[in-house]
């Protein structure tokens, strides 16, 4: 009995082992990447459109983009005649945002060679990246919005979240907050639920605007007054 549970478990970890090995063979083809990195704007894209961003033809796309699905790193929206691929989900786009923070730090000159639109705000899938993402979120945890380690709000986190017009009081599978290590600034911003809806609630007050194809985000001069009076931050 005892040799078959030890073997139970090494077959369990064979599979996970080859899963991995999988999931990391997929991510590592160049072009690929581009592909996964192009979609951590959160929006759905086309094939056609896909191809353009990796500059590849559009039988080398389908065949890249169907590796990324059987990897489960993306998945396959069909609209009538039209098919549209996003990320898989937010773990997907927290993996992706990691792997940018630690290749990132492998480069010679990180700040200089990061374009300044970027590097300033853009999106993470479904949150804000970028220097003054990164100072929304500091400023959050001076004045004690989050746990020690930030992976939960504080009664005053709460209090301060319901101020803004935001309830995370109500129960969901995904993390409240977390931070979500941001690989140009090499710092955290604000993730997790919390980080969603500040993101949505930024957007319906027309404080933030997207800009459509890219991952870049511009402040309103209403957003850089709200922000400035909410988190005494210089946007």
């Amino acid at each position: 009995m005892h040799n078959t549970i030890n073997a139970e478990q090494f077959t369990r970890a064979d599979v996970l082992e080859d899963a991995m090995s999988g999931v990391a063979a997929a991510m590592s083809d160049p072009s690929r990447v581009k592909i996964l990195c192009a979609l951590m704007d959160g929006r759905a894209w086309t094939a056609t459109e896909l191809a353009a961003v990796t500059d590849v033809a559009s039988s080398t796309a389908s065949a890249h983009l169907n590796r990324l699905l059987t990897n489960k790193l993306i998945i396959c929206l069909s609209q009538g005649r039209h098919r549209y691929y996003r990320l898989a989900g937010k773990e997907t786009a927290e993996l992706i945002e990691m792997m940018m923070g630690i290749s990132w730090q492998l480069h010679p000159t990180p700040v200089t060679r990061t374009p300044i639109e970027l590097r300033m705000l853009r999106t993470c899938y479904d949150h804000l990246a970028g220097e003054i993402a990164v100072k929304i979120y500091d400023a959050m945890s001076h004045a004690g919005w989050f746990g020690a380690d930030g992976t939960f709000l504080t009664d005053e986190g709460f209090r301060q979240f319901k101020i803004l017009g935001i309830d995370l009081e109500h129960k969901t599978k995904r993390k409240i907050c977390c931070g979500c290590l941001d690989w140009s600034e090499r710092r955290f911003h604000l993730g997790g639920e919390a980080g969603a809806q500040f993101f949505a609630l930024c957007e319906h007050k027309h404080w933030l605007q997207k800009v459509a194809g890219f991952r870049q985000v511009n402040m309103t001069s209403n957003g850089r007054k709200a922000i400035a009076r909410l988190f005494q931050i210089e946007c």
